[in-house]
């Protein structure tokens, strides 16, 4: 018997010449004992549900070994006399389930992806396929259903790197080309098309050398040769000048180095290129600059030599101004240092909740039912997240500018403080991971006096911190005491903990340990923490070590409550 278009018929030969009909039933028609076995072979030993639904029926008249354990069944019976299993509500309502039992009607085969319910146990994700045929006139279809197993996580977990690698590729702010061994190119970034004037598009195809000025008097493919043969990573802005030429034939000084990797055994080079025309204009400001200086000591000398008499005087406002100066540079040194760690940090810490944001509203769009509510919620509470993401981090710059500008003092006020510790873990319970836990406590029996916003601050930068460098399952704990004159507030996590070179710089402005630079963060939270002790009058010290986690204690003086 062979199955064809959904429906059993008998079969009929299908070569008009060559071997005989009888020869062909010899080779390839199987004895209908060996049929059997192998109908049962597939069936009852199948990792995967399989079962028969009649149409007609409106139910299994068969199922599998497997499909009974996996529906979490005892026996075939007991599923079988089951017709209002939730293999069909939910997911699906009768409806959905009649439209998709006409679909693979008409179809003849039909996979989708589904949440199934079990007799017993909990919910799985399962593949769902449906297969239409008929025996003796009768409408029937085949269900397997399978789990996901480990090979299709691991191929959505390389679907999700794939993404984040083209987000970054195209994303990035160096310029990047990739090209073959004849020195095409193949693939190139939004900003290599902004730097040479094309669309990254246009670049595609053509030979590497239309962005190399003069590259037929340069020898650019004997060079190339050269690379193909022994490939490295090399730094190509080092010791000379580059070039690049855009689509108007404009040239423009660059800075690019080579890397290379092997797909399919076929070697491929990629270049990133950095446009230097900003940094040459500064530099030659800058010698200028030192130019006009020179002239201005030069000339300076001579008045000096020519007025004697006024050479102490001026030689002391000299040393005064180069005084100035100098502390000028070093403050603007230093600004300038703040700067651009400023705008490292926030554009890193900005895309990673916008690129959320996005993809969460892409994916809402994906959703357009009504019955798809619970996956258009689900990504808007992953936008929640990610805009309050983003406005804790606006928070924290807003206080550095508050603290530098002298904005920000200190109002005592009574609090109790068993309250606030509480509320304060309360709200922190979306930042927790998996089997992460919280345990606190505190002594304070009488309502103590300080400013409760700021120690509110304090206490949710301390507690967001620990759960950050910490793992799944790990405990934070948080211990607040009174006595006498003074608060002490300690918070111990099992994070990845600090080395003592680190320690030395934890209180400056956007300074991140290299140890955790892949987490999130700004850098400013223990800096922010510092400027409000200062502004109540409490000090800080951290005890931490790498592996054993970090124990931050406070300390603070407590007024007379009124």
């Amino acid at each position: 018997m062979f199955v064809k278009s959904g429906r059993i018929g008998a079969a009929r030969p299908c070569c008009p010449s060559g071997p005989s009909r009888g020869q062909l039933v010899t080779n390839f028609m199987l004895p209908v004992a060996y049929t059997a076995v192998l109908a049962e072979l597939l069936y009852a030993h199948s990792d995967e549900m399989a079962g028969v639904y009649d149409l007609q029926l409106g139910w299994f008249t068969h199922v599998n070994p497997a499909g009974v354990r996996l529906l979490g069944y005892p026996s075939e019976v007991a599923f079988l006399a089951d017709p209002n299993h939730s293999l069909r509500v939910p997911p699906w309502t009768p409806a959905q389930w009649q439209q998709l039992c006409e679909q693979t009607r008409r179809e003849g085969h039909h996979e989708l992806e589904a949440d199934i319910c079990r007799h017993v146990g909990e919910p799985f994700r399962a593949y769902v396929r449906l297969t239409y045929f008929e025996v003796d006139g009768r409408a029937l279809l085949l269900v397997t259903i399978a789990e996901h197993n480990r090979l299709q996580r691991a191929e959505r977990a390389l679907a999700h790197s794939v993404r984040r690698f083209e987000a970054v590729f195209t994303n990035a702010t160096l310029g990047i080309i990739v090209c073959d061994r004849p020195g095409r190119m193949v693939s190139a970034n939004a900003r290599a098309g902004q730097l040479f004037g094309y669309a990254p598009a246009e670049l595609l195809g053509q030979p590497i050398e239309v962005l190399v000025p003069d590259a037929a008097g340069r020898h650019h493919a004997g060079l190339r040769a050269s690379y193909n043969a022994n490939p490295q990573v090399r730094d190509m802005g080092h010791g000379r000048p580059l070039s690049g030429q855009r689509r108007d034939g404009t040239v423009f000084p660059v800075e690019a180095s080579l890397s290379y990797f092997y797909l399919d055994e076929e070697l491929y080079v990629v270049a990133y290129i950095l446009d230097l025309s900003a940094k040459q204009a500064a530099e030659q400001e800058l010698h200028t600059q030192h130019q006009r200086v020179a002239r201005l000591n030069a000339e300076l000398e001579q008045k000096v030599v020519a007025r004697t008499n006024a050479l102490l005087l001026t030689l002391e406002q000299l040393e005064k101004r180069g005084d100035e100066l100098a502390l000028a540079l070093r403050a603007e040194q230093e600004l300038g240092e703040l700067k651009s760690r400023f705008v490292s940090i926030a554009s890193h810490e900005f895309r990673t909740p916008l690129t959320a944001v996005l993809t969460s509203a892409d994916l809402i769009e994906e959703f357009p039912e009504a019955q798809q509510q619970t996956q258009r919620l689900k990504y808007v509470a992953h936008i929640r997240t990610s805009v309050q993401h983003l406005n804790n981090i606006l928070e924290e710059f807003l206080s550095v500018g508050r603290i530098e500008e002298g904005k920000l003092a200190a109002h005592p006020a009574n609090l109790n403080l068993d309250h606030l510790v509480r509320d304060t873990v309360a709200d922190m319970q979306s930042l927790l991971k998996a089997g992460q836990t919280i345990d606190w406590q505190t002594d304070c029996p009488v309502p103590v006096r300080l400013d409760a916003s700021l120690l509110r601050k304090i206490l949710m930068n301390l507690l967001s911190n620990a759960l950050k460098y910490s793992g799944e399952n790990s405990v934070v704990m948080v211990r607040a005491a009174c006595r006498g004159r003074k608060l002490t507030l300690m918070v111990q996590d099992q994070g990845v903990g600090i080395s003592l070179e680190d320690q030395a710089h934890l209180f400056e402005q956007f300074f991140r340990a290299p140890s955790v630079l892949n987490v999130p963060g700004t850098g400013l939270g223990l800096y922010i923490i510092v400027k409000y002790l200062e502004l109540m009058g409490g000090t800080i010290d951290l005890q931490s070590a790498p592996g054993q986690g970090t124990t931050v204690t406070i300390a603070l003086p407590l007024a007379v409550p009124d």
